[in-house]
């Protein structure tokens, strides 16, 4: 049966008691703003997608801008009858003209309206239980937060964040109090950085936006596993969070195996299977900082004895293998991304291919290989397609065994499928 609606005081009630039960500030009701925002008028017939709530308008849908709108700035998104659509945050340097804030037209958009989306992300990790001492997770994932360019990672007492969009930007030193005043770090550190900021004509930041400046490594617990984060240098915020439940899936097939971790960065998946029971793991990566990272975890966890590292182009060393007849129990391929745009599709499919094969080629008969793609370019079922294409050229017969994807920290909004990128195929290689 249909929930009944609530009317007069038992819903204000209701709601004053949902507030207190979360141990939030009861809510204000949203105000009307006091001055008529910018406009932005859509095209007849662009409105479409603004109907199905995805969040982005570009700028071939904008017909005109009525009022002066400021990067960053609040405007109000109409269709060509002028009728209400969302407010959002105005981005005159971007082909993403507007990043919708609320599809409501009674709500403003203010550091109470920010203070609301970031607990409502906050309480979908706690619930969860992502938010235990010592541990790491994506606290609040853009879009499909309804935060449109913003990420925040936390890493035990710290906390990165990500403003990669105009409207962020504008609102950044509101974000940094909201996080202290909500999470309590030991500091915030700011990584907005990268072609994001670049598409939105910003420049890029990385350094303390609050609090103390970060150690030069964070440990944290990953399932079970000590890490070590850069923050200040690392890749991304400082680590593959996205990772985490993959690696322990993974790990599962790594007992007395002999690993190679293929991308290895920080030594995530090696690190995980000599937990689990490896009884060795060779590292490859082409960064030397990275592998000194891997080191130094491998020593935290007392596993350095059964672990190799080595400093190599990726692609030439899986061939060298080859050649040298190494094999290899379970084989983890976890590139970085080889498809930024829809025009590079083709070529970066070929790269997954040609990876691939090789890594089918040093898979002992029965063993298992582990093999991601975080393009989102590269959907589930394409990269399944490229995979198989690879293991008819190689000679293999392989069965899937399990189908991997990004965690629970990192939702997709069902309107917003872009956030969906990661993805990956746990192959059983007879």
């Amino acid at each position: 049966m249909p929930r009944k609606r609530m009317k007069g005081s038992a819903a204000v009630r209701a709601i004053a008691y949902n507030d207190r039960d979360r141990g939030s500030r009861p809510r204000r009701e949203p105000s009307m703003p006091s001055t008529p925002l910018p406009r932005a008028v859509l095209k007849a017939g662009r409105e479409k997608s603004l109907r199905r709530r995805h969040p982005w308008v570009f700028s071939g849908a904008i017909e005109r801008v009525d009022g002066e709108a400021a990067a960053g700035a609040t405007i109000e998104v109409v269709d060509a009858a002028g009728r209400f659509l969302a407010r959002a945050a105005y981005s005159p340097a971007s082909q993403i003209r507007a990043r919708v804030w609320t599809f409501a037209s009674d709500e403003t958009v203010d550091a109470a309206f920010l203070e609301r989306r970031i607990e409502r992300a906050l309480d979908g990790r706690r619930r969860l239980g992502l938010l235990e001492p010592g541990t790491a997770c994506r606290l609040v994932f853009g879009e499909s937060d309804g935060l449109a360019g913003l990420v925040v990672d936390r890493y035990a007492d710290w906390l990165v964040c990500q403003l990669l969009s105009a409207g962020m930007e504008r609102w950044r030193g509101e974000i940094a109090a909201i996080l202290e005043r909500r999470l309590r770090p030991r500091g915030v550190y700011e990584r907005s950085e990268g072609a994001a900021r670049r598409k939105e004509g910003l420049p890029s930041r990385r350094g303390v936006l609050a609090g103390a400046e970060p150690p030069e490594w964070i440990e944290i617990d990953s399932g079970g596993v000590r890490h070590l984060i850069d923050v200040r240098g690392g890749q991304k915020t400082g680590g593959y969070l996205d990772q985490q439940g993959n690696r322990v899936r993974v790990a599962r097939h790594a007992g007395g195996a002999r690993v190679l971790d293929a991308f290895a960065y920080g030594g995530g998946f090696a690190l995980a299977a000599l937990a689990a029971g490896a009884r060795h793991a060779t590292l490859l990566d082409s960064s030397k900082e990275a592998l000194g990272l891997a080191e130094r975890a491998a020593a935290l966890n007392g596993v350095a004895g059964r672990c190799e590292l080595r400093e190599a182009n990726v692609f030439e060393e899986l061939r060298r293998l080859k050649e040298a007849g190494e094999r290899f129990d379970v084989v983890v391929l976890d590139p970085p991304k080889f498809v930024h745009s829809a025009e590079q599709v083709q070529a970066g499919s070929r790269g997954y291919k040609d990876v691939n094969l090789l890594a089918l080629a040093l898979v002992e008969p029965g063993g298992i290989l582990a093999t991601f793609s975080c393009s989102g370019h590269v959907d589930a079922a394409l990269f399944q397609k490229i995979v198989a294409g690879a293991a008819l050229d190689a000679g293999r017969d392989v069965q899937i065994v399990e189908r991997l994807a990004q965690p629970p920290d990192h939702p997709v909004a069902l309107a917003f499928p872009e956030a969906e990128y990661l993805k990956g195929l746990i192959l059983r290689v007879p």
